[in-house]
């Protein structure tokens, strides 16, 4: 498994405690930036994760910013990105199983880091269930913008 990752200024420190479980837990990870609490423009970071899963680059993407509102709001401009802001480990679990989503978008400003954590393993390690739900991601895949 591959797992791209990103974020803005306002998520860069949660995204070093992501970076440091996903290497612990032996996860492969390429790091999009940004680099430094610098403050730089979210949908960049967001475009860069989405397009690294949409071309097949990465499995999953995990995009991070204060609120993780916009940054998944960029994400989800790119075909093919399902990403789903998540706010605790059921909802990580429930778009993974009902949603096929394939990036995870965290709050920095508003998420703990322990909470962060278990959001990431949660949304990684739960399988897409298929059956009467394929359809409808089918359909989402379906919708153009």
């Amino acid at each position: 498994m591959k797992i791209a990752i990103g974020c803005d200024h306002g998520g860069y420190l949660l995204k070093q405690d992501v970076l440091i479980w996903l290497e612990e837990h032996d996860i492969d990870v390429e790091d999009f930036g940004c680099y430094s609490r610098e403050s730089v423009d979210y949908p960049i970071y967001g475009e860069k994760v989405a397009r690294a899963v949409a071309s097949g680059q990465a499995d999953y993407g995990i995009v991070i910013c204060t609120t993780g509102i916009g940054i998944s709001i960029a994400a989800n401009k790119v075909a093919g990105i399902r990403c789903a802001h998540c706010t605790e480990p059921l909802s990580a679990e429930m778009t993974r199983r009902h949603n096929d989503a394939n990036v995870l978008a965290l709050g920095a400003g508003l998420t703990g880091t322990n909470l962060a954590l278990r959001m990431v393993e949660v949304f990684l390690s739960t399988p897409f269930e298929g059956g009467r739900h394929q359809r409808r991601v089918d359909q989402l895949n379906a919708i153009q913008p």
